[in-house]
């Protein structure tokens, strides 16, 4: 049963007492309340919580260059952008609390006056918060509760033992406060205790142990007010917790016993959940479902972490195919908002709607200015013009700006060419052409577990491979992770039996080197089981090196976004039961796509795992105008590049029809091991001669259609240069840099495909 509105204004001045709330607040509380029931349509409003600054008596350890964390006021940005410039929420219906804001009674009070007091039925929530989450032990009894740290919420000591976190009991019943359904929470936290910091090159989103203590007696007496007003009991709203079934969507960083984390880019950080989240709304359609674009989001994450960061899904509405926050999108989707404009017409950019590692690599890239509604704006017609003839009609040029600079997710630009009247704040863009450096390489972090000597020796080896950097884990950005092989305990005791075989190496007792996933999963045909020495650990792992290099790369084309080309491609299971598992479209083609079935069919999360044995093909659809060619590449559970191999003759997709890849639905079985496959399926508007012409000198004789490929380098390499001679005709109209290659967004896609294999059936 909800709360009253009538009996929470009459019962709320004990609780604001509480919070230390005086009358003239409790005043203005009632007066912004009221003001509210009188809005004649449903509001968007936000909580958005975020903290870095912990200091070491809260955060139970030293912190890192001054702070415990360092990407969660850039999680409370990214929202704050997307739900303004996305979601059409009004600045002023969003409050944010970082840092020294985000005390436990600031967070709470702010739920109570900006959300409990204002949403109305029917009005959209949401509330974000990212920073340090706790286990708790309650006293000397085993009674163990998750909780969000705040900046004040302290570890106890003999003379003081109050926990002052905000609880898992209190969140719950806040969120029972609210009297709409429509209310989504993002918990970009975690609850484990490692006791440590890092995880491999990730900085790990909660205390590394568990306290012992009492809670804060005002936490005790809100939660005792919203108890009462509610009429609900303790154990009903941790039942909640434990069946999944809070008000509306519940969005968490990590499943139970996981570990959510921060990455480092160049200029920033920031959470891989709430970063991969956000960017795939960016993208998002008014047809698109929260669910496929959490399962996108996911696949990102797993890129960068490996196994152990499971994203969860939960709450009362999980079961119908939702729109990302309840809300069917008013704005043409982009990758990002033009945030300052300059008197000489260059303007700054906020780019969040392209993948992390294409920005990292982004060089002098081109965007285009679209407005923030679907329909073009166009100037004023002249006095003269006919309006019943549309040619007599003038239509601005597109504006296109090309980037000059870069400080972490703000972008510096100049104008390149089109109407400058476009170029106002606020304006969407929308990314035209790609420009990548063709000297891109690979930075290895080293283990911060590796003694001096041994970062110094690994440091000197990665130096002499070409193209492979190496920097010091937890200090600089990093693709991958080098360390040795160690037994953790603490972690496998939690996983699963699926995830500990994916995650633990084959015998605790290796004492050899290896390569790890940045959140420290290890990549498969990189460990040995005998001690040698770290140089040549180094050699040994060179080719795998070039492999994952060309794995970069093939990353870097992905452009479900922002492609122009009218493609799709399913991912199906053929044997032992036929189902589509996953789907890959793009989002900005001109041409309506087939009917899409596969919202439905999702479930849980939208996570991907795929038996072992099961046979599989992709189902590629053109729903364009002109024929379409294709390559597919990619990394089995072995650490193998892969490819399906065909001839550029055969590798072509007629407008209007679909193929098989392989067309036995025989042909590609699942194989074991366990752990993560990726896939991309390149399309372009040119046949990619080189492409294959690489292809068939780097694998072996074989007839089977999925092979091997044992110089997949070479092929990535010469794939980029297909796709940047099919955007020949869109050389002269830019300046590009010297060594580059150049994407135009008309010519090519590149779908990505990222899931999990199980030998567990």
């Amino acid at each position: 049963m909800g709360l009253k509105r009538r009996a929470f204004l009459q019962r709320s001045g004990l609780m604001l007492a509480v919070l230390g709330v005086s009358e003239a607040g409790l005043s203005l509380f009632a007066s912004r309340y009221q003001q509210a029931l009188a809005q004649p349509t449903h509001r968007k409003l936000a909580l958005l919580v975020g903290i870095n600054q912990y200091s070491e008596q809260v955060c139970d350890c030293t912190p890192i260059r001054g702070l415990a964390l360092s990407g969660c006021l850039t999680d409370v940005e990214l929202q704050r952008e997307l739900l303004i410039h996305r979601f059409g929420f009004q600045p002023s219906d969003i409050v944010t609390l970082t840092d020294q804001q985000a005390t436990r009674q600031g967070i709470e009070e702010a739920f109570l006056s900006h959300l409990t007091a204002q949403a109305r039925p029917g009005d959209v929530v949401v509330f974000h918060f990212s920073g340090l989450g706790s286990q708790i032990q309650l006293g000397t009894s085993d009674s163990i509760q998750n909780g969000l740290v705040p900046v004040d919420g302290g570890v106890p000591t003999e003379d003081n033992p109050v926990i002052n976190d905000l609880l898992e009991d209190t969140l719950g019943l806040l969120l029972r406060s609210l009297q709409t359904e429509q209310v989504t929470t993002i918990l970009d936290t975690s609850y484990t205790n490692r006791g440590r910091t890092l995880q491999g090159n990730l900085r790990i989103r909660s205390r590394p142990n568990v306290p012992i203590g009492q809670p804060h007696l005002a936490e005790l007496a809100i939660q005792e007010q919203l108890l009462s007003q509610l009429g609900v009991s303790r154990e009903q709203i941790r039942a909640q917790w434990r069946s999944g079934q809070l008000p509306g969507i519940v969005l968490t960083a990590a499943s139970a016993n996981q570990v959510a984390t921060e990455g480092q880019w160049n200029g920033f950080s920031a959470g891989l959940f709430t970063y991969a989240l956000t960017q795939q709304l960016w993208w998002t359609t008014p047809a698109t479902t929260l669910r496929t674009s959490l399962s996108q989001a996911i696949g990102t994450v797993k890129q960068a972490s490996g196994v152990e960061q499971q994203p969860g899904l939960s709450g009362q509405k999980i079961q119908t195919p939702l729109p990302a926050y309840y809300l069917t999108l008013q704005t043409t989707n982009a990758d990002g908002v033009i945030r300052l404009v300059e008197e000489d017409g260059k303007a700054a950019l906020w780019l969040a709607g392209l993948p992390m590692a294409v920005l990292e690599n982004y060089g002098a890239s081109v965007l285009t200015v679209v407005d923030a509604h679907p329909e073009p704006i166009a100037p004023l017609p002249p006095p003269d013009a006919d309006p019943t003839n549309p040619s007599s009609l003038p239509t601005p040029d597109p504006l296109l700006l090309q980037i000059r600079s870069r400080d972490g997710l703000t972008f510096k630009t100049r104008p390149l060419s089109g109407d400058l009247s476009l170029l106002q704040p606020g304006r969407l863009v929308q990314e035209a052409v790609r420009i990548l450096p063709r000297n891109i390489g690979l930075t290895v972090a080293l283990d911060a577990s590796l003694e001096r000597i041994e970062r110094v020796d690994a440091t000197s080896a990665f130096a002499s491979i070409p193209k492979v950097s190496s920097v010091i884990a937890g200090e600089q950005p990093a693709d991958f992770l080098f360390g040795k092989t160690q037994s953790t305990p603490t972690l496998t005791a939690s996983l699963s039996p699926e995830l500990l075989a994916e995650t633990t190496p084959p015998s605790s007792t290796q004492k050899g080197y290896g390569l790890f996933y940045l959140g420290r999963n290890a990549i498969p045909n990189t460990l040995i089981q005998e001690d040698e020495a770290v140089k040549t650990a180094v050699h040994r792992i060179a080719p795998q090196l070039r492999t994952l290099l060309a794995t970069k790369l093939l990353r870097l084309t992905a452009n479900r976004g922002s492609s122009r080309l009218g493609v799709r491609a399913t991912l199906e299971i053929v044997s032992p039961q036929e189902r589509v598992v996953m789907q890959q479209e793009t989002v900005r083609a001109p041409w309506q796509p087939p009917e899409n079935k596969l919202s439905t069919l999702l479930t849980g999360n939208g996570a991907v795992t795929l038996p072992v044995g099961s046979r599989i093909q992709y189902r590629l659809w053109n729903y364009g105008e002109s024929p379409i060619y294709f390559i597919l590449l990619g990394l089995d559970t072995h650490g193998n590049a892969i490819a399906f191999c065909t001839s550029p003759e055969k590798s072509i997709i007629p407008p209007g029809e679909n193929i098989t890849v392989p067309q036995s639905n025989l042909d590609w079985m699942i194989q074991p091991p366990s752990g993560l496959a990726e896939t991309h399926i390149i399309f372009s508007l040119a046949p990619l001669i080189q492409s294959y012409q690489a292809l068939k000198v780097a694998i072996k004789a074989d007839t089977h259609p999925i092979t091997i490929v044992f110089d997949p380098l070479e092929v990535a390499q010469t794939l980029l240069q297909d796709l940047h001679q099919a955007s020949a005709p869109i050389l002269p109209k830019i300046d590009i840099p010297a060594d580059t290659y150049v994407l135009d967004v008309n010519v090519w896609a590149t779908l990505s495909f990222v899931y999990q294999v199980s030998n567990l059936a």
